[in-house]
């Protein structure tokens, strides 16, 4: 099988202005993946299945990755003046002094595919594809009409993650319920105080629900719950 840095430079030479970058993996497997562009990834998925050198006719599995909103710290070197006393004189000098500034990089939703083909015996491939955030713009396009394979596992990220799938065929719950509201793949999902299967709480289900009385009691200021 062609490198992934191979595979990429086929794309590109092949889909005109295709968005691919290579995501290298430092771990032993080394098993680099290619990150694809929204506007240009069904045509991309259509060269990779039909070019007869790549081949790959088969998609085993689709699985969601989620990244957290993150806080990054840089030191930067700032110059400012300062009132500094110079030969008995006090005067404005430049000081150059080193800050440490934090910002907030937005996570994240990521949708991962591994590909083989069948007619060449040949792969992984591993390609993903990402959201804008975690909120209001976790849309990407489906691969399901080029691989059918993807409309089950897309449906159950969708469930799982929240990532909507555009252009898919039947995008529901599979999982979950048709009333359920979150996304319990995710980094920051709070499981319930109670499930409707156990509507009487005991053992760790309760002592979650009484922490969590407790702590929107001493926020309200009433009394915790016993």
């Amino acid at each position: 099988m062609k490198t992934v840095a191979e595979i990429k430079s086929a794309i590109e030479s092949s889909v005109p202005g295709a968005g691919v970058a290579v995501i290298s993996n430092p771990s032993p497997s080394g098993q680099h993946s290619l990150l694809l562009a929204h506007d240009h990834a069904l045509e991309i998925a259509v060269f990779l299945r039909d070019n007869p050198e790549l081949a790959f006719d088969y998609m085993s599995n689709v699985s969601g990755v989620d990244f957290l909103d993150k806080e990054i710290s840089e030191k930067v070197k700032v110059t400012r003046q300062v009132a500094k006393t110079v030969d008995g004189v006090e005067q404005m000098v430049d000081e150059t002094v080193e800050e440490t500034r934090k910002h907030i990089v937005a996570g994240y939703l990521e949708s991962v595919y591994h590909l083989y083909s069948v007619a060449l015996s040949h792969g992984p491939l591993v390609i993903r594809m990402r959201t804008v955030n975690r909120t209001d713009r976790v849309e990407m396009p489906s691969l399901t009409p080029i691989w059918r394979g993807c409309e089950l596992q897309e449906r159950e990220v969708f469930d799982l993650y929240g990532i909507l799938f555009t252009g898919h065929p039947d995008l529901r719950r599979i999982l979950m319920w048709d009333g359920f509201k979150d996304f319990p793949m995710r980094k920051d999902y709070v499981d319930p105080d109670d499930y409707e299967y156990e509507p009487t709480a005991h053992d760790d289900v309760l002592k979650r629900a009484q922490a969590h009385h407790s702590a929107t009691a001493a926020r309200e200021g009433a009394a915790p719950a016993q």
